[in-house]
């Protein structure tokens, strides 16, 4: 029976790194080691927060040694100069992005990208300011009301040109926003049951719906913002909006929306009306603790999971009215997460996952604390040679997941569409740039394929990081190095032969162990790094390699 009761006592080391794995792109062996002597329900307390920003935005600078500018939220620099080409603004976004979620050691950023696999827009979709405003209203929702966030996502800009809801009118009706508001921001369709008729709404509730949501547009970021996010929006425009009245199907209950007056405050009346409506089925509560469930634990949700998971943790969220944070508290805390619930430990949760592209990435950089471009100081290397040409653009995009360009509003693939599930993550298309990670972190460069040779923006010295960072107690040891690297990247020890073949094979290529000893202190003693770096060049490819390090 599959238990949503709190685990109880300390983590240790193996349950703590699968719960930093999974809750946060920022994994580190120190907070491993501090979340091992903590119960669940603690560490959870110290990962469930909005830990402050590295830089509150973006800053650009296109000349080296000039000033960093903000473009987004003044104040700027009279003397700014800024590129015209928004293209070229929205990579500063991107990557700003990407570097808060490395830094960010809590679960903030890992939340902010759950509800944007669903809540999806590009950054094409509007101006670079205006997505970045879509990027901070997923930070202020994603440990908020997930009822609120449904509704101010509405408002958003980007996404009201994302999904043509910005083309809908009174007299020239549009249904996209509509149908994906069903569908994909909240209570999902179910299967179909008849002609236009599907388990949870009709064609004609999208109808309906699509005259609700008549006349709510874009707004310039100096028109209006939000009373409670306080970002810019977009708002209602009571010229281009349906208020006649507007009857539901029987899946509603054939619930009535009318708007108690014909203005600006009537159309927001109206839209809380039929959030109100949708959030009153119990299916929109099990949809979003599915979604949860296959983002946190594992992609398939079996008959036993849906029954005594989903359902409770539905509850859960209808009781404290869409509070994100109880529900994630209680299935991050539960026997089930950790595989704790049977009599077999190692066959559901731990591992079960295959690592996107930008866990791979950000879980990598920040175990080994691979040195990051400075935004202020060198601008151009942080925001677009290293995280737009690098990260992004080679090892993300080649890897098969195109950062915040979703193959359409569904999503990326690997969360939801079946068969392959998180399968496209790892397959023949998509193998080689995962595979060539560790040599681009090496070498310093895009290492394969076109443009081999171009700067990544970063290069890993294992050497000088082994003997300064304390991550590996004794690196004298190649018995320990491997030891506590393996224990830590993969979320299982490896057996006795495979701990052997990463050891001897690989490591010390069959020679004693003394022999890295000896190499190892005088390294330290004279700072030559070239002898014990073939043999951590050889473990770091190989770890990296490893299809244990693939999952998590």
């Amino acid at each position: 029976m599959a238990s949503l009761n709190p685990l109880q006592g300390a983590l240790g080391q193996r349950r703590a790194a699968h719960l930093l794995r999974r809750a946060s792109f920022r994994y580190t062996r120190a907070k491993v080691d501090e979340m091992a002597g903590q119960t669940a329900a603690e560490a959870l307390a110290s990962l469930l927060v909005l830990n402050p920003l590295q830089l509150d935005q973006p800053v650009y600078a296109d000349t080296p040694g000039a000033t960093p500018a903000t473009w987004i939220n003044p104040p700027q620099p009279a003397d700014a100069d800024l590129p015209g080409d928004e293209n070229v603004l929205s990579e500063y976004v991107k990557a700003w992005w990407v570097n808060e979620a490395l830094h960010d050691p809590g679960a903030a950023h890992r939340l902010s990208f759950f509800f944007h696999q669903f809540l999806a827009v590009t950054p094409d979709a509007g101006s670079s300011m205006e997505f970045y405003d879509y990027l901070m209203l997923l930070r202020w929702g994603c440990l908020g009301n997930f009822k609120q966030l449904v509704t101010k996502m509405v408002l958003d800009n980007c996404m009201l040109e994302y999904i043509d809801n910005d083309q809908n009118y009174v007299n020239n009706p549009n249904e996209n926003y509509a149908r994906e508001f069903f569908e994909l921001h909240t209570i999902g369709r179910g299967d179909a049951a008849g002609p236009g008729d599907y388990t949870n709404y009709t064609e004609d509730d999208i109808v309906q719906a699509a005259r609700v949501l008549t006349g709510f547009n874009h707004a310039d970021r100096d028109e209006y913002q939000d009373p409670d996010t306080m970002l810019p929006a977009g708002r209602g425009y009571p010229q281009s909006h349906d208020f006649g009245g507007k009857t539901f199907s029987a899946r509603f209950g054939g619930a009535t929306i009318t708007p108690p007056s014909n203005d600006e405050p009537g159309m927001y009346a109206e839209l809380n009306a039929l959030v109100d409506m949708v959030f009153a089925r119990e299916e929109t509560a099990r949809n979003f603790c599915r979604r949860l469930y296959r983002f946190f634990i594992k992609r398939i949700i079996d008959a036993e999971a849906e029954t005594d998971i989903i359902g409770p943790l539905a509850q859960t969220f209808i009781a404290n009215n869409f509070e994100i944070k109880p529900v994630v508290e209680q299935l991050l805390q539960s026997e089930h997460f950790f595989d704790a619930d049977d009599t077999d430990s190692a066959d559901e949760a731990i591992g079960a996952l295959i690592k996107s592209p930008l866990d791979l990435s950000l879980q990598t950089l920040s175990f080994f604390d691979v040195p990051i471009p400075d935004p202020a100081g060198s601008n151009h290397e942080h925001y677009r040679t290293f995280y737009n040409g690098g990260i992004m653009g080679r090892l993300m995009d080649w890897s098969g997941m195109f950062l915040f360009y979703p193959p359409d509003v569904a999503g990326y693939p690997g969360y939801y569409q079946e068969p392959d599930l998180n399968r496209q993550f790892f397959n023949s298309a998509t193998i080689i740039a995962r595979y060539k990670w560790p040599e681009m972190l090496l070498t310093g460069t895009h290492a394969w394929g076109p443009g081999a040779d171009t700067e990544l923006g970063t290069k890993f010295d294992f050497a000088a990081w082994l003997k300064d960072s304390g991550v590996v107690s004794d690196p004298s040891d190649s018995y320990v190095v491997v030891q506590e690297l393996t224990r830590y990247l993969f979320p299982e020890e490896p057996d006795a032969e495979r701990f052997d073949y990463f050891l001897t094979a690989i490591f010390l290529n069959n020679l004693p162990a003394a022999d890295w000893t000896y190499e190892w202190q005088n390294y330290v003693s004279t700072g030559n790094d070239s002898e014990v770096s073939i043999a951590l060049g050889r473990l770091f490819n190989a770890l990296l390699y490893a299809p244990e390090y693939q999952v998590f």
